[in-house]
């Protein structure tokens, strides 16, 4: 029986299984970000899955991130993200909602100032991983 604390098992295609402990990242960023935060990424030799998503406050578009990697690289993947994905403040155009959701389209439309980028990042661990 596995524990929290237990090494897990990696095995890639035509080498010796192996024990190791590996994370896998999920960041949820700005579309904005994307191709600076997987170009950087990627420079340092990191592997991507890049997946579309969509925020809820400002119905914007996003992408998140899916970055398995081993232990001991999470800081360096934490301070790409940070580099690449830095907050920011910008003015939104947002149609005012009634309660339900239902969009007023008599109303003009309200600027908004709000704080932009950043990452969401979830950090969990791998009890196996394959690579095939």
């Amino acid at each position: 029986m596995r524990n929290a604390f237990t090494r897990c098992r990696y095995h890639m295609a035509g080498e010796p299984e192996g024990v190791t402990a590996m994370k896998l990242i999920f960041a949820v960023i700005r579309d904005e970000d994307a191709g600076k935060a997987v170009k950087k990424l990627n420079e340092n030799r990191f592997s991507v899955t890049k997946l579309m998503s969509t925020g809820g406050f400002l119905r914007s578009g996003n992408t998140t991130l899916m970055i398995g990697i081993d232990d001991e690289n999470v800081e360096a993947v934490m301070d790409i993200l940070k580099e690449e994905c830095a907050k920011r403040s910008e003015i939104e155009i947002a149609m005012p909602y009634m309660p339900g959701g239902v969009p007023m389209m008599n109303y003009s439309y309200v600027p908004i100032k709000a704080e932009v980028g950043g990452a969401t990042v979830f950090v969990v661990d791998v009890c196996d991983f394959r690579k095939v």
